[in-house]
């Protein structure tokens, strides 16, 4: 079974809105471990992330783009069609810094 088998597999049995509730938890744990990495470097005076705090990004990084695969299997999208709109708003985005910067 492929990765992309299993991912639907899962959504399946536990259903889109269940997960969609889990994926709400993920990105919180996700914002959680950010925001410890960035106290710990401001009140520690860390000059560079220790690497507990990069392997727990990592893991909840690693849980959200589990389930934000599942979406993409279930809703049959396009990686490429993602990739491209992904492309265009970081383009979008460095153009509004670039005109900030002028």
């Amino acid at each position: 079974m492929t990765y992309n088998e299993k991912s639907l597999k899962i959504i399946n049995h536990y259903g889109v809105m269940k997960q969609l509730k889990y994926f709400q938890t993920e990105v919180f744990e996700l914002n959680e471990a950010i925001i410890r990495a960035e106290e710990e470097l401001r009140i520690d005076g860390f000059l560079s992330i220790t690497e507990e705090n990069k392997e727990h990004i990592a893991e909840e990084i690693a849980d959200i783009q589990v389930m934000l695969n599942q979406f993409k299997e279930y809703y049959e999208l396009d990686e490429v069609q993602i990739k491209t709109i992904m492309e265009g708003k970081i383009d979008r985005q460095l153009k509004r810094i670039k005109e900030v910067k002028e």
